[in-house]
């Protein structure tokens, strides 16, 4: 019987891996050559429980750990709620849905064979198909940037040219739909990513492009102006400097 089962269960992902492979066969992205002797040979390390960048001799916080700070109150809430045990199990379920989701992009955007076997992301990702065939002129994938102006850094999914426009696009997944008012940091994040890329590259961004696919089977494209949410960002930074400082502060006089 639970062979029976297993083979029964094997079929519908087969069967995705095979069309995915297919369409990897039959899609061809043009890659711009760009200078990436300007990104920085760095892979981040945890300082503090924080996650830093080297650059030039100075450690630059990633800007998701800069996000990370202002939510950790509702994620404390959220945790005490759930219980301990199921927090880390959903968080660690989300966690892995994700990196493979973002495997499968990044596989199908270079014309890789897929390595992932797991229906739920071949499936969410089956639903950003459509989508991502509107990317082209790849400039960076999965890379590492910074911004000596921002004092940050981070690795942004992937800029390129997205219906004629260049842009900074991110990969999400999410159990449910989620409403534009509940992913603010996502903007927040990529346009982080999109001043950085205007540093090292002197070339604008025209937009933000955050591509979400739900388990639910729901999947949304959502498009805009880093303008809108530039204020934010540097409110953000700040907010994460001070919040760092003071708890860091024993340390800092101790050291001075």
């Amino acid at each position: 019987m639970d062979v029976h089962n297993n083979r029964r269960n094997q079929t519908p992902n087969k069967c995705i891996k095979k069309e995915i492979e297919e369409q990897i066969m039959a899609s061809k992205f043009t890659w711009v050559d760009i200078d990436k002797t300007k990104l920085p040979k760095t892979k981040g390390k945890r300082i503090d429980g924080f996650r830093f960048y080297a650059v030039d001799g100075k450690n630059y916080p990633s800007i998701t750990t800069i996000l990370g700070v202002q939510k950790k109150e509702g994620l404390e809430k959220w945790r005490k709620a759930v219980g301990e045990e199921a927090a880390n199990w959903e968080m660690g379920r989300a966690a892995r849905r994700g990196k493979a989701t973002h495997t499968l992009v990044e596989q199908y955007l270079r014309g890789e064979t897929p390595s992932i076997r797991d229906v739920l992301p071949l499936g969410m990702f089956r639903l950003m198909l459509p989508y991502i065939a509107q990317i082209n002129n790849i400039h960076l994938l999965e890379e590492i940037m910074y911004s000596h102006k921002l004092t940050l850094a981070g690795q942004v999914d992937c800029v390129a040219e997205y219906n004629g426009k260049l842009s900074v696009i991110d990969f999400k997944t999410a159990n449910k739909e989620r409403k534009e008012d509940w992913i603010e940091n996502y903007f927040i994040q990529t346009t982080a990513y999109a001043i950085m890329y205007e540093e090292l590259f002197g070339k604008r961004i025209d937009q933000l492009v955050i591509l979400m696919a739900g388990e639910d089977g729901t999947m949304r494209s959502f498009v805009k102006d880093k303008k809108i949410f530039e204020p934010k960002l540097e409110e953000s930074i700040k907010y994460f400097y001070k919040y760092y400082e003071e708890l860091n502060k024993d340390k800092i006089s101790k050291s001075h």
